[in-house]
């Protein structure tokens, strides 16, 4: 029965941090791999007009964009001297309003928005409703008309009618009515507006959309025409020059509808102008922002909300359970022999800063002259407490002489002893006195060099960068290490050395 518990209980640790993790790397994009990196883009747009000689008003708006399929908005920025500046929604989307009472000569406005990839950005589920059918005068109308019955008789849904109908547009000088709607332009936005109205015509919702094409390196961009239109269950999206469907990989929605990018009252001679540059950027911070969009409070609970400075000293204590995980599995499941539980473990925290060799130098130096002491000091007959403050003394006098020396010698190497836990090294002296004496010299060496092979594998555990990032950015996984120490709780079978002690036993059974 109790094992049975042991089993739920590890189930629902396993099942709790899955789910944790799994949602921290596939709903936020927490990283997986310590080097990985996110691609942002930073999109600028810059609008210069001149004011005149004399001090008026003026104010301008300019689209700016808000739902953006595939991007989000990682960060956005105003920059103008002098002018107050607000955001709101407006049908296209969004807009940004620069108002300043007085302005002349040269101006220049600024805004800035950094974006990054996010697939859980849609269009709006939310159907539209059936557009008004388009009033026009004739022979316009009749044109239509006819242009509506063609296209409907060669297709089958609302994604074949606008891929016949942009067909037709392309070749606008082999049909009449394609002629007088396009009125002589033939432009991917002139063609785009047709379609519009087309589709109007024919009881399906489009609307013109313009956006940026998202380039790898920085350089002039320009704003191209893209059609939206609505099947009845989701938008689609058609290249007017093309006909293709879908959208490009790398395309940052700006704004919709008809109504013009910017507008400027009070001013004159006005350039605009769009600039695309691409970095890498953390994925955490990434994260972290992704996390508050969705409003998800995972970010306010990770490591990352601490002073550097904490998060430096977690980075490091993360690493002890999965070095005790390790010293469990070899102690239990291989069956090697140590002094005391986690000393291993704590040795091999200061393994980190001398190196598995280094240390196992150090470590072996100074635990045989500090048992050495500790004989001599067995002859006095001390009492328990006194003796092991005793032995404590001693470990820190060679730890300072080993220090000196080494320095003295222009040893690098020794200099580092002085990381090693003082209490850990004192009590495996007196752990290892105790044994020599009760099991004989064996039995004692025998234990110290297990202790130094387990304390090597912990350390070269514990410093896979892998497993640190993880155990940082994901310390749910804690839970997984604790399923696993519980489950390795019942194991009551024999040890892999035992196997190879009693081998010859065993072969005699048979």
């Amino acid at each position: 029965m109790q094992g049975y518990k042991v089993w739920v209980f590890a189930l629902a640790l396993f099942l709790i941090g899955g789910a944790l993790f799994l949602y921290k790397w596939r709903e936020l994009g927490y990283p997986l791999l310590p080097e990985e990196e996110t691609s942002i883009w930073t999109v600028e747009a810059t609008i210069q007009f001149d004011a005149g000689e004399k001090s008026m008003p003026v104010k301008a708006t300019l689209h700016i964009p808000g739902l953006t399929p595939g991007f989000a908005i990682l960060d956005e920025n105003f920059v103008s001297r002098g002018f107050g500046f607000t955001t709101r929604y407006v049908t296209g989307g969004r807009q940004v309003q620069w108002a300043i009472r007085r302005a002349k000569g040269p101006q220049t406005l600024y805004y800035r928005a950094v974006v990054y990839k996010d697939p859980t950005q849609f269009e709006n589920d939310t159907t539209p409703p059936f557009p008004p059918l388009p009033v026009l005068s004739e022979p316009l109308d009749t044109a239509l008309q006819q242009l509506v019955a063609q296209v409907r008789d060669q297709s089958a849904d609302p994604a074949s009618f606008t891929v016949e109908l942009l067909k037709r547009l392309a070749d606008s000088g082999g049909d009449q009515n394609v002629g007088l709607l396009l009125a002589g332009e033939s432009d991917p936005t002139s063609r785009a507006r047709a379609a519009v109205t087309v589709l109007a015509a024919a009881q399906i919702p489009a609307r013109l959309m313009r956006g940026i094409s998202l380039v790898d390196r920085e350089r002039q961009a320009r704003v191209v025409p893209w059609l939206e239109v609505h099947d009845g269950d989701r938008w689609l999206y058609f290249d007017p020059a093309t006909g293709a469907q879908g959208l490009p990989e790398k395309f940052l929605t700006w704004w919709r509808g008809e109504e013009s990018l910017y507008t400027l009252d009070g001013g004159g001679e006005t350039e605009i102008r769009f600039s695309v540059q691409r970095n890498e950027a953390d994925p955490v911070l990434v994260a972290e922002r992704r996390a508050q969009t969705v409003q998800s409070r995972i970010a306010d609970f990770s490591l990352f909300s601490l002073p550097i400075q904490t998060q430096a000293v977690y980075a490091v204590l993360l690493m002890i359970p999965l070095g005790a995980l390790a010293v469990v599995i070899l102690r239990n499941i291989v069956g090697i022999t140590t002094f005391g539980t986690f000393m291993p473990v704590l040795v091999a925290l200061a393994f980190r800063e001398t190196q598995v060799l280094a240390g196992v130098i150090l470590f072996s130096l100074v635990v045989s002259i500090g048992l050495l002491f500790r004989f001599f000091m067995e002859n006095l007959r001390l009492l328990l407490v006194p003796r092991l403050a005793s032995v404590l003394i001693i470990v820190v006098m060679l730890m300072a002489l080993i220090s000196i020396v080494a320095n003295q010698l222009g040893l690098d190497m020794g200099l580092s002893v002085g990381l090693f836990p003082m209490v850990i090294l004192t009590m495996t002296i007196e752990r290892m006195s105790i044994v020599w004496e009760e099991r004989g010299p064996a039995e004692a060496i025998q234990q110290g060099v297990g202790s130094l092979i387990v304390a090597a594998i912990c350390f070269s555990v514990m410093d896979i960068n892998l497993l640190k990032h993880l155990f940082f950015v994901f310390p749910e996984l804690l839970l997984w290490v604790l399923a696993i120490c519980l489950l390795l709780g019942r194991y009551s079978g024999y040890r892999l050395l035992e196997l190879v002690r009693f081998k010859s036993l065993a072969a005699l059974m048979r």
